[in-house]
């Protein structure tokens, strides 16, 4: 799959979403990159041989104080290769970009990865 085609993927599951998580997005930035960096996977905790679908990186909704402005945006990326090598057709493709999307927009939202798996988002 291209680069534009996956980014197609990921502008359908955007759209495919609640509208409460589409609101919930302000000042965030939605990155595709081909496959995470041995830094991403170490900070996100992933072992050896394990696999990333996306990371959040930034200060999470609830961490903001009145202090947070003039700052850049907020990132989620989104990781093409792992995207490819676990789904077979573009249909799971989208829904498994909406299960990264849900999971990454919770972090942003502020929520740990213990609720994460008890809302069924991880």
């Amino acid at each position: 799959m291209t680069r534009v085609e996956f980014k197609r993927v990921i502008r359908q599951a955007l759209e495919e979403l609640p509208p409460l998580f589409q609101e919930a997005l302000e000042n965030i930035d939605i990155q595709v990159r081909w496959r995470p960096t041995a830094r991403e996977l170490r900070q996100a905790g992933v072992g050896r041989g394990g696999d990333l679908f996306g990371v959040y990186v930034g200060v999470a909704l609830p961490k903001r104080t009145h202090g947070y402005s003039m700052v850049l945006p907020d990132t989620i990326v989104i990781y093409q290769r792992t995207h490819e090598l676990y789904c077979r057709t573009e249909e799971e493709m989208v829904e498994q970009a909406k299960r990264t999307l849900f999971h990454e927009i919770g972090h942003y939202m502020g929520i740990d990865e213990k609720r994460l798996r008890e809302l069924g988002m991880h």
